[in-house]
């Protein structure tokens, strides 16, 4: 009991949840759904006084001379047909212009919430399970929300409607009617368990005669060879009075429904006529009587079918909301926003593990300094921690234990836009987005001069190329950027990066897939940058030569740090990884020095 009791107050605060997201996400739809109500009421309200009024023209033809009282009883069936038609249609348009307005708003919103979060919600959740939120969720809950609502509204004013004109008409047969209705829903619902469950039966039993026949076909020859041509008969003969006594079976249950219905009818229709007899009724009162009684059943049935549907509505709602009330794990309220610097960074004693694997360490007691003007370079077999460096800078995860200072004050103590624009990344691939070069270098930048994209294009060694294309800074990069080459990718990468006037530039093996000619016109680019606090992975021997100060990692841990030529004359870590790493750099260059 106590288990049912708190999955009852479980559901109950779902509920509770979701109407109230619902209702303050509606807010600024309330002018149509003011207006898709009005229309609701006015559009039953007319249909509710049609049968009444079809009563009343059955009256008046039985009394002879009354022709101006007829006049008037079409006028108002006309009227309130037209009118029940126009309000319905104006409910719908309103109902569906709100849901529309609705939808986009909270698509807007749950994918302004999910690119918030930190990469860790993206690597714990599946992509599957992100755009079905997006799509499928949000439209489901659109459907509760309109189509449902309206129809629940709809459906609920006007039985309560239709049961106050039948008590009008006769409290009595109405009394009697009320007391059938429990009964006809008991049947309604044993009908519907045995039919569903003879109906899979029948489906069953056709599958089972057609899998009969079908091995006798398939398996002609053996059937011949073994004279089995009779017995092949009498089994699927078998199979096919299986299926004719259950669609029997069925017949006769729906049969016995029907007569019972009929029964239940007839029975209302003799109290009808008593009532007639003793003057408690007129013959148009029961007309409009039966008509508003079949369709009471009509209106129960849907309210119990919106109902469970709602229910449906209300889970996938909750999922959508979950997502909408999620808070980033990795925050995003700092707010500090100095107007100077020097681009001073301090790895202090981490410990990190992803969060996809949290009993694995990639970084534990990890210590390192990166000097402001200075190229640090990263070396290390893969796995070591290099990348985890870069993505724990640019703040994508928090730190178990420890933390990252910058000038002085820790990562999360700066605003979030001014820590991105003064630590920037550029990637091994870098991604380009559709559109055209100018949009991309100025990504994230709405209202960027083009005078300041082409300072940063020459900076990062990309004016000339861009200048040589069709259309100059106009022309169209393609999806993920497929028009340009991986050189050119790169450069526009790095422009990207430095129009942000960044003081520290993260660079992640951006020359791992290039080619010589390609490479060097990425370090032109990077000569450029020797202001800035760099960081840099590579494996590429020339890159790493150059960097003030070489940092030796394995398994999450500094092993050495030094120069090229520290390093080299102590003959340790580094001196193996040089041989071990750069040996395809050295052969390339002995290569290009024999040509």
């Amino acid at each position: 009991m106590e288990g049912k009791g708190t999955t009852s107050s479980t559901f109950s605060t779902t509920i509770t949840t979701v109407r109230s997201h619902l209702i303050i996400r509606r807010l600024p739809d309330y002018l149509l759904m003011i207006g898709a109500f009005v229309f609701l009421t006015l559009a039953v309200l007319c249909e509710m006084f049609i049968p009444l009024y079809t009563g009343k023209l059955i009256d008046i033809l039985r009394v002879e001379q009354h022709w101006d009282d007829f006049r008037s009883a079409v006028i108002l069936m006309a009227v309130f047909s037209i009118g029940s038609s126009f309000s319905a249609g104006c409910r719908g348009g309103l109902f569906m212009c709100a849901i529309g307005s609705f939808i986009c708003r909270v698509k807007l919103q749950l994918f302004g919430s999910l690119v918030r979060q930190e990469i860790g919600f993206f690597e714990r959740t599946k992509t599957g399970d992100i755009t079905s939120r997006l799509s499928t969720d949000t439209t489901l809950m659109a459907r509760a929300v309109a189509l449902n609502v309206n129809v629940l509204l709809r459906t609920l004013i006007k039985t309560l409607g239709m049961l106050y004109l039948m008590f009008s008409l006769s409290w009595k047969l109405t009394l009697l009617m009320l007391m059938e209705t429990p009964l006809t829903g008991l049947l309604q619902n044993i009908y519907d368990t045995h039919y569903q469950r003879l109906s899979k039966e029948v489906q069953d039993s056709v599958a089972s005669s057609n899998d009969a026949a079908g091995e006798a076909v398939s398996g002609i020859r053996t059937v011949k060879s073994f004279n089995s041509e009779p017995s092949e008969l009498h089994r699927y003969n078998n199979r096919l009075m299986d299926t004719h006594n259950l669609k029997t079976r069925r017949g006769t249950v729906r049969a016995v429904y029907l007569l019972v219905r009929r029964v239940m009818n007839v029975a209302m229709l003799h109290y009808g006529r008593l009532f007639i007899q003793h003057g408690q009724m007129t013959t148009g009162s029961l007309v409009s009587f039966i008509l508003y009684q079949s369709n009471l059943g009509r209106n129960i049935r849907t309210l119990i079918y919106i109902f469970g549907d709602m229910l449906n509505c209300v889970g996938a709602a909750g999922k959508v909301f979950e997502y909408l009330d999620r808070k980033p794990e990795v925050s995003t309220d700092g707010t500090l926003q100095p107007e100077k610097l020097e681009g001073h960074v301090c790895f202090q004693e981490l410990t990190f593990s992803y969060p996809t694997r949290t009993d694995h360490n990639v970084l534990e007691d990890f210590t390192l300094e990166l000097k402001p003007g200075q190229t640090t370079a990263l070396v290390g077999i893969s796995g070591g921690g290099k990348s985890t460096c870069v993505s724990l800078l640019q703040r994508f995860y928090q730190p178990h234990h420890g933390q990252i200072l910058l000038d002085g004050q820790p990562l999360q103590n700066y605003q979030h836009k001014y820590l991105h624009s003064k630590v920037v990344a550029v990637g091994q691939e870098p991604v380009l987005f559709s559109g055209t070069v100018r949009e991309n270098i100025a990504y994230g930048l709405p209202d960027c001069s083009l005078e300041r994209v082409q300072d940063a294009a020459r900076k990062a060694n990309a004016h000339e190329f861009i200048c040589e294309l069709n259309k100059g800074y106009n022309t169209d990069v393609g999806e993920r950027g497929n028009l340009l080459g991986s050189s050119q990718k790169q450069r526009i990468a790095i422009a990207r990066a430095l129009i942000r006037q960044p003081q520290v530039i993260l660079l992640d093996e951006i020359t791992s897939f290039l080619d010589a000619e390609s490479e060097q016109m990425v370090q032109k680019a990077l000569a450029n940058c020797s202001n800035h606090t760099l960081l840099v992975i590579a494996h590429r021997l020339k890159t790493i030569e150059r960097a003030d100060q070489i940092i030796v990692i394995d398994q999450g841990k500094v092993l050495e740090q030094g120069t090229h030529q520290e390093l080299m004359e102590k003959k340790g870590h580094y001196y193996k990884l040089k041989e071990k790493l750069f040996a395809d750099d050295s052969t390339h260059a002995q290569d290009k020095t024999r040509n």
